[in-house]
């Protein structure tokens, strides 16, 4: 069950606000893998792009920035996973509604996709790792040896991201926050380059009543029924 890497790769798809980074970094921790989030990459290059003056809508001017930026992910026993755009710690600084409005102009553009996608797949080679995203399971990692699609009812997903927001101080308007959402939903759902979607072969897991270790205790039961199944069988 190891991909071509020899290493193990468990993805984690799913729209915003399912719970994906919370439940892949505590995973991750379980495991003792290492974790992968794709969606601060593209953040951090969208920064990177506004700081800049980067035209956003221009795909010439965004490959041109991509292909001069520097992004690491480093992990913090305190802080946990910290984003470095250049050097600079901007973990916090990525997680702006400004930040994740903008987004999307990145994500869409296939010469950009595959630069990050190149990023990643280097860190799959060298190591365990769980990796969350929208097209880890179709795209980054098709080989992946555990997948996993998480989703929960909307107005869940609205809710959780509210707390989040407002828990670290930010003044957010419930109305405004649902309307960016489904904006969100429908542009990761119709881009035309590594759109939002379930691998087949992937596992779906509804969270909406779910507490996030009930749904880490599932994808651990999940993993340890699969390795426990002779290579050449099937799970049942």
């Amino acid at each position: 069950m190891k991909d071509l890497s020899g290493f193990h790769v468990v993805t984690i798809d799913g729209p915003a606000g399912a719970g994906k980074s919370t439940v892949a970094k505590m995973l991750a921790r379980r495991l003792n893998y290492a974790y992968l989030d794709t969606g601060a990459m593209y953040r951090a290059l969208t920064l990177k792009a506004m700081r800049t003056g980067c035209e956003l809508a221009r795909e010439e001017s965004l490959i041109q920035c991509a292909q001069k930026t520097t992004i690491a992910l480093k992990a913090d026993p305190v802080k946990g996973l910290r984003v470095f755009l250049e050097g600079e710690d901007v973990s916090d600084e990525i997680r702006t509604l400004e930040v994740t409005n903008n987004t999307f102009y990145v994500a869409r553009v296939p010469a950009v996709r595959e630069i990050l996608v190149g990023w990643q797949r280097d860190i799959g080679k060298k190591q365990n790792v769980v990796v969350e995203g929208r097209d880890v399971g179709t795209v980054v990692f098709p080989e992946a040896s555990f997948k996993f699609y998480l989703d929960a009812e909307f107005s869940e997903r609205v809710r959780r991201r509210l707390t989040e927001l407002r828990d670290k101080g930010k003044a957010v308007e419930a109305e405004q926050l649902r309307c960016e959402l489904s904006d969100r939903d429908q542009k990761d759902l119709t881009r035309t380059v590594g759109p939002l979607k379930k691998a087949e072969d992937a596992i779906m897991l509804d969270s909406t009543s779910l507490s996030i270790e009930d749904v880490v205790d599932s994808m651990l039961n999940i993993i340890q029924a699969k390795r426990a199944v002779p290579e050449g069988q099937k799970s049942p």
